[in-house]
């Protein structure tokens, strides 16, 4: 039995140059828009595919021009707001080129990251933009001849561009902020050391420590997870210690989140009996009291600069490897204050 969606067939450019009263090339030619087609017929084409509901089939276009219009992306966890707005940058900027967007969300599942990748390649996207969780993807892009854009992170800086922030310089910058206010005992919150982002955020904090001549304490570079539940465990269990640090620095969103609920937990006052910087934005920040004071980095434009740079990639396979540092701002929304005397 035929149902009434199964007998349905899509229109085909012959039927959109005959409603339009056109040669079939001149039709393709205005949907495309490669070719000279004046600008009246080119509406009137337009018009017509659009009474008649054709859609030019991407694929197969594709497929006949040895060249694909979609672009992969490949990014870690999308319930982090990181990601989505990582995500969505990327995506504004591919419309704006007419690029369409393969979206993979590994879900922190990092052994799934080489499948995800085979998958892309398989439905023939032009490059791939990924916060990489190892130096796997770059090669295996590599060798199927793939251009690959890593983003917030890098593992290949010698054969794969990339678009990151100055996570060094931010780091010790939040770190300078809580040792001016007069701490001395700062906690580091973080997720990871092994990816350049978690390393350089620990390498700023330690810079600034290290400026203001105050000793490293080991005992204060707490790992903390990678979700909210795991960090505010083990937030609360920082807090809980006799010689609890004044301060914290949290390396992440989730982790700041952690740091926040622990203290809400545990009856401590912020700022007055603890202050939190935290890294990067989340909407929670400006609705509790005090705010959050954190480093910012601009992830709606970390994601179109890693679209533009793909795109220039494209164009010039053989232009010299680059590195993209975005800025990073600091708010002070008031969780700062003068350790308890």
């Amino acid at each position: 039995m035929t149902t009434a969606r199964e007998s349905v067939t899509r229109a085909t450019i012959r039927e959109v140059a005959e409603a339009a009263g056109v040669s079939r090339s001149t039709a393709s030619r205005a949907m495309s828009g490669n070719g000279y087609v004046r600008r009246d017929v080119r509406e009137r084409v337009r018009a017509a595919a659009k009474e008649i509901g054709y859609v030019v089939d991407a694929t197969a276009r594709g497929l006949k021009q040895g060249t694909s219009r979609a672009v992969g992306v490949l990014v870690s966890d999308l319930r982090n707001v990181f990601y989505a707005e990582l995500a969505s940058g990327i995506g504004r900027e591919a419309s704006a080129h007419g690029r369409t967007l393969v979206l993979v969300d590994l879900h922190r599942a990092a052994e799934d990251e080489l499948a995800a990748a085979e998958a892309l390649v398989a439905s023939r996207v032009s490059g791939v933009i990924a916060t990489p969780v190892s130096a796997e993807l770059s090669a295996f892009l590599s060798r199927v001849g793939v251009p690959l854009i890593e983003v917030d992170r890098r593992f290949d800086s010698e054969a794969t561009d990339a678009v990151v922030v100055d996570n060094r310089a931010a780091a010790r910058e939040s770190t300078s902020r809580l040792i001016t206010a007069g701490h001395r005992r700062i906690a580091l919150l973080i997720d990871e050391t092994e990816w350049t982002t978690g390393e350089e955020r620990l390498r700023g904090y330690r810079d600034a420590l290290t400026a203001h001549r105050i000793p490293v304490d080991e005992s204060l570079v707490v790992p903390a997870g990678w979700d909210t539940a795991e960090a505010t465990q083990t937030a609360r269990e920082l807090l809980s210690r006799e010689d609890r640090p004044t301060a914290v620095f949290a390396a992440n969103n989730v982790l700041t989140e952690g740091a926040w609920r622990a203290a809400a937990a545990l009856g401590l006052r912020v700022p007055d009996q603890l202050s939190i910087v935290g890294f990067d934005d989340a909407p929670w920040m400006t609705i509790v009291e005090p705010g959050v004071s954190t480093s910012v980095q601009d992830v709606g434009s970390l994601g179109s600069a890693a679209m533009r740079a793909l795109l220039e990639r494209i164009e010039s396979p053989a232009a010299p490897v680059r590195t993209i540092v975005m800025p990073t701002t600091f708010i002070d929304r008031g969780s700062i204050a003068a350790p308890p005397s």
